[in-house]
């Protein structure tokens, strides 16, 4: 099912995320945690791609055995390192497991690039460039956003401007990188109004489960943490299993204050780990329930 028929047909939707493993002798376990993701009954499940455009093929796997479990697969696809022949090869694999979901990206830069690498060597070197071609291709087209502005990006209007032009190549919906403070959504959503950008939004949500997750969480999305998601961090970094309840308990009031404000998508990043995911929807599920109700 494509997914920008189950948006236009719920009040609020949860989807989960899930990344493919590095190396094959994970394979089973990655397997494992897909299908156990499945029986909490998401709206879809995104499966990324590596960092660097890595574990392309165990991208279109997952997302098969995702499918064959009943549940619609997102599958994200990249530019870097990719020649034209690549990316239509991929397109090729995705249509022929079923996939009706593409989330497109630029993907991130290779720390291993050489200096005067070509690492767009099929020419196409922005999310939207694909979204073009994966649209003619008859797929529903995800896109990514940040609400708090990319790593790279010189400024939030051209953020927003470089945005709005990917939604007008044919995006679908948005699914935003993780933030922790809900006001930095709210200011967000209402940028991408005053500038024309109506799709969907998904609200992507990190439980913070380790404390050291944090420092990295801030390089990867240029996330503002909170000084009360600081305060747990620090009193909790020696427990573990505290650490954990204090995490889940952190992302559950996110999606509870997302969703009583109205945001009708919330996409949980899992770690691959169910019974982290399982724990947030136990405590948001009656109130997803009520809400489409």
């Amino acid at each position: 099912m494509k997914i920008a028929d189950i948006l236009n047909s719920k009040k609020v939707t949860f989807s989960l995320e899930i990344f493919p493993p590095k190396k094959q002798d994970a394979f089973e376990s990655v397997k494992n945690a897909a299908i156990e993701l499945t029986s909490l009954n998401p709206d879809f499940i995104s499966v990324t791609c590596g960092a660097g455009g890595t574990t392309k093929t165990n991208t279109a796997e997952i997302a098969k055995i995702i499918e064959n479990a009943s549940t619609t697969a997102l599958a994200h696809v990249t530019c870097v390192r990719s020649t034209r022949e690549q990316i239509e090869g991929t397109i090729s694999d995705l249509k022929s497991k079923g996939i009706e979901n593409v989330l497109a990206l630029r993907g991130d830069f290779p720390k291993d690039a050489a200096e005067g690498e070509n690492i767009f060597p099929s020419g196409f070197t922005h999310a939207s460039d694909l979204v073009s071609l994966l649209k003619k291709e008859g797929f529903c087209v995800g896109g990514a956003c940040y609400p708090e502005g990319h790593p790279e990006s010189s400024g939030r209007d051209n953020d927003i401007d470089k945005l709005k032009f990917k939604v007008d190549a044919g995006v679908d919906f948005l699914t935003t990188q993780m933030f922790f403070d809900n006001d930095m959504l709210y200011s967000f959503l209402y940028r991408l109004q005053s500038a024309g950008i109506h799709v969907p939004v998904l609200a992507g949500i990190m439980p913070i489960t380790n404390a050291n997750q944090v420092s990295r969480m801030v390089d990867l999305s240029n996330a503002y943490i909170p000084r009360k998601l600081l305060a747990i961090c620090d009193r909790f970094r020696n427990s573990p299993e505290a650490m954990k309840q204090a995490g889940i308990a952190y992302a559950t009031d996110q999606i509870i204050d997302l969703i009583s404000n109205g945001v009708r998508g919330i996409h949980i990043y899992t770690m691959n780990k169910p019974e982290i995911a399982k724990a947030i929807v136990s405590n948001v599920n009656e109130i997803i329930a009520a809400t489409n109700a």
